[in-house]
């Protein structure tokens, strides 16, 4: 059975560090891709970091380029993100997702609150 499931978000002072984790069910190689995802209030959804698994390749958004690292721990069947230079635009709902070569975004865990605030 497929399933995502988040945890790690909470409150964290602009400026501090927090990192994600997704447990991922049945494995991690059962996905071609896996990634985080965020939707802010009121705002468009947004693609963060993703990891493509068969090669490692790694990317990221812009906005959080070398201040996010995703990772995996393949023994461990998880995907991380560890977020640093926290900013309070990245408050957010985040998202592990993981799908197919086609459809990378098919499966999505239930979502983790970051809020990002003095």
């Amino acid at each position: 059975q497929v399933q995502l499931v988040e945890s790690g978000g909470g409150l964290v002072q602009p400026g501090g560090s927090l990192r994600l984790s997704c447990a991922v069910s049945p494995d991690i190689f059962s996905f071609a891709t896996l990634g985080w995802y965020r939707q802010a209030h009121e705002k468009q959804l947004e693609s963060v970091a993703s990891i493509r698994n068969i090669d490692g390749l790694t990317d990221y958004a812009d906005s959080v380029r070398g201040r996010f690292t995703i990772f995996r721990d393949i023994s461990k069947n998880t995907l991380d993100l560890q977020m640093n230079s926290l900013k309070p635009e990245d408050t957010a709902v985040y998202y592990c997702v993981g799908g197919g070569t086609r459809s990378p975004d098919e499966y999505w865990g239930q979502g983790t609150q970051v809020f990002v605030s003095s």
